[in-house]
């Protein structure tokens, strides 16, 4: 009797292990992501990052693409997101909504203060800087070649790309940094003399590099990312960086979370954007940011070193960026 009873509670615990296996395979094969995030890149980018990281540590991470105004909006709403991957001025937004939860580790530490939140509430991880895109063939026919907005703006015989104003956020942004670091004359000023040289105000980032790369331009204010992009296919274009200071997309991360298992997660995933794995991963796809992390490869091996950047301390309002905006359209545009 006493041995039936030990071969059936044998039986129960083989049951019940196997039980619990199936339990845990359809936890692992679960659609359930272990993160979930917010963010305003596209979703090829994040796709890239997700299923890097995934592969790394095995965390699957959901991406959701929004709007900024959608994401603020959804994360004082619903506060479903564990993180959030987006440029800083909505992060800055968002940190002042006390949606954020600092974050503070020995690789974030490693950041300049520049491209952080000085309460450690968002970390920024990578940067793409507004440059001078030139053709090369272009280049050789010049004694001079122009690098600074005034030399750019005084220059004869040029033509130029870039992207509308009014058409992308990089492209705006140039305007309100200049204006903050050189001022509204002298940027205004410099808008007007390039002006009569531009061969046409695109929409999209990439078309002005485009141009370049075509010989239609014969120099661009373009992202320094599609600049590589293209340069990586072989077009004859050469990146100037501004010596009188640019402006720049700073892109960084957010802790939404408050679980305490979801926020130690989200943490990891926030220090791995900041490594070399991370920009591989973006690299091997086409994708070429600067990294924050003075630490990584991907950093030490910027040849711009001597790029000189805009303060971002710019506090306009959403009405004076509108009103620069109208004043270039009636004073420079249309004149």
């Amino acid at each position: 009797m006493r041995r039936w009873t030990i071969l059936a509670l044998m039986a129960f615990m083989l049951i019940m292990a196997a039980v619990a296996g199936v339990a845990g395979a359809d936890r692992k094969n679960s659609n359930e992501p272990d993160l979930v995030a917010y963010t305003t890149l596209p979703p090829e980018t994040v796709l890239i990052l997700a299923q890097a990281y995934e592969r790394a540590t095995h965390v699957r991470i959901s991406f959701v693409p929004l709007p900024a105004k959608d994401l603020l909006e959804k994360l004082s709403t619903e506060r479903t997101a564990d993180v959030i991957l987006t440029d800083s001025e909505v992060l800055k937004t968002a940190a002042g909504m006390n949606q954020l939860t600092p974050h503070i580790s020995e690789t974030n530490d490693a950041v300049k203060n520049d491209f952080k939140d000085e309460r450690d509430r968002w970390i920024g991880v990578w940067y793409d800087p507004i440059i001078f895109c030139a053709n090369k063939d272009y280049l050789r026919t010049l004694y001079e070649i122009p690098d600074t907005w005034r030399d750019l703006a005084a220059a004869r015989k040029v033509r130029i790309g870039i992207t509308d104003f009014l058409a992308a956020d990089a492209s705006s942004n140039l305007m309100f940094q200049l204006i903050e670091n050189l001022g509204e004359t002298a940027t205004y000023e410099i808008l007007d003399g390039i002006h009569p040289k531009v061969m046409q105000y695109t929409k999209f980032l990439s078309n002005p590099v485009r141009q370049a790369g075509m010989g239609e331009a014969d120099i661009s204010i373009a992202v320094e990312s599609e600049t590589l992009r293209y340069i990586q296919d072989n077009y004859p274009l050469k990146i100037i960086y501004p010596a009188d200071g640019t402006s720049y997309i700073l892109t960084g991360v957010g802790i939404t979370a408050t679980d305490s298992k979801k926020v130690s997660a989200a943490e990891n995933f926030a220090d791995w954007l900041l490594t070399d794995d991370a920009h591989i991963a973006l690299q091997s796809n086409g994708f070429y940011f600067i990294s924050t992390n003075p630490g990584t490869l991907a950093y030490k091996t910027f040849a711009g070193k001597n790029l000189v950047l805009f303060d971002r301390a710019q506090n306009f309002t959403a009405q004076q960026r509108e009103e620069f905006l109208d004043r270039w359209v009636t004073e420079v545009r249309l004149k």
